[in-house]
């Protein structure tokens, strides 16, 4: 079949720092996906587009053709508003456990497709595989009645939601252009806007564990985000949330689950319920529910029933006890004084070096593997006092996670107050 444009054409237009069609973008889009482009001259644009950019329609629109490539899901027949949350990733971050049962009690229905974890950052759906008989692929079908039962829903993203973006984000992960913010932004929300949610709420985290490292990067990351939510019709809010340091005090996959659910139960650590609340009110705003009170939700044990009826509905046991790793190495204090510092990215990488996280994607993980923390920054700690204990199933991973840890935890003198602010910034329009 002959083409309508080529492929060397579009490179060079973005070279040369120019603006490509509509009519250009939906070709590329679809000529990459059904192999009429070649992976080396989809890398060379890759590249062009990280350091030339696009503008916010050519943005909107490569987002569109990537939404085309694919099926649209529609959760209209539902009769209920839809919000969903997603995160840029990072470490100790089990936010979605309790977010999505937590939202559905207000009765709005949380259709919440996640993803596996890949190199130091977790993945919710490793977390929930930890729960015995859990399982993660549901079909469309099971999706829209768990939806209507129960109100929540947790599982994989089925292959035909933007399979542009499988394939692109496949090969942008060994050219070295994962960090190209329009090819970041429509990667999320090309998945987010097909999955047919009415309002979506962003955590783009900033720090050390994220992949934006910086405040500037990430909120013209969420800026871009909002901007095409907003233009696909969906009600787009982004908080930028700090990842210097392990949310809660557990990284893994089981350990997660456990906090999550001391969450659920009315305690838990304090930022991970506070980060949990905010985003289910911000969830709700955009969902259209006024005078919700998610806090209160879940310390009466509503959230906690809607859960259990969760985790049932998808074959697994709440009540079951969860997979425990064989070994453990205590890390003690080397002093006295005040926990200033404890570096997400060190203890994000030191999880994934006892197999709680995999370097590939094929790779397994082990669900009792991770880092339990016994502190947190701006804790008083005392010399021979327990920090961290390591956890995995093959003690021969101790040594590499220690090297990772090596000056991940600073203690200052007494009297030191770590500057710490969990949510950083609120960004509502583009």
């Amino acid at each position: 079949m002959s083409e309508q444009f080529d492929a060397v054409d579009i490179i060079r237009i973005k070279r040369d720092r120019g603006t490509l069609s509509p009519e250009q973008i939906d070709w590329t889009i679809d000529a990459y996906t059904r192999g009429a482009i070649a992976d080396e001259q989809m890398a060379a644009l890759n590249m062009a587009i990280l350091l030339n950019g696009m503008d916010r329609a050519e943005i909107s629109r490569w987002t569109t053709a990537m939404i085309a490539s694919g099926e649209r899901m529609d959760f209209s027949a539902l009769g209920k508003a839809t919000s969903d949350k997603h995160s840029t990733g990072g470490v100790g971050d089990k936010i979605t456990l309790p977010l999505a049962p937590l939202v559905a009690v207000f009765g709005v229905a949380v259709p919440q497709l996640s993803g596996r974890g890949l190199g130091h950052t977790g993945g919710t759906l490793d977390k929930l595989e930890s729960i015995p008989g859990w399982r993660a692929g549901l079909s469309n079908d099971e999706m829209m009645r768990q939806l209507a039962d129960v109100g929540a829903v947790i599982c994989a993203a089925g292959a035909g939601l933007a399979p542009a973006d499988k394939k692109l984000y496949a090969l942008r992960d060994v050219t070295g252009t994962v960090e190209a913010i329009p090819l970041i932004a429509s990667s999320i929300m090309s998945k987010k806007i097909a999955e047919g949610t009415g309002s979506l709420v962003l955590d783009v985290k900033v720090g050390s564990g994220a992949f934006m490292k910086n405040l500037d990067q990430a909120q013209e990351l969420a800026r871009t985000m909002v901007a095409l939510g907003q233009d696909a019709g969906v009600n787009t809010v982004a908080l930028l949330t700090n990842m210097a340091t392990p949310l809660g005090l557990t990284a893994g996959n089981a350990i997660e689950v456990q906090e999550s659910v001391e969450v659920l139960a009315g305690g838990g650590p304090q930022d991970v319920v506070e980060l949990t609340v905010r985003l289910a009110e911000e969830m709700l705003a955009c969902a259209g529910v006024k005078d919700a009170d998610p806090a209160a939700a879940l310390k009466d044990g509503r959230a906690m029933d809607v859960w259990e009826s969760m985790i049932e509905a998808q074959g697994g046991d709440p009540r079951a006890k969860l997979p425990v790793a064989k070994e453990s190495e205590t890390i003690y204090a080397p002093a006295d004084g005040v926990l200033v510092e404890l570096d997400a990215l060190s203890v994000g990488v030191a999880a994934w070096r006892l197999g709680a996280g995999r370097a590939r994607k094929e790779d397994a993980v082990q669900a009792g593997a991770g880092i339990r923390m016994h502190a947190k920054p701006g804790a008083l700690v005392r010399a021979g006092e327990p920090l961290m204990t390591l956890l995995t199933d093959t003690p021969e991973k101790f040594d590499r996670a220690r090297e990772s840890l090596q000056g991940a935890a600073v203690i200052a003198p007494e009297g030191s107050r770590p500057a710490f602010q969990l949510i950083l910034d609120r960004i509502a329009e583009a």
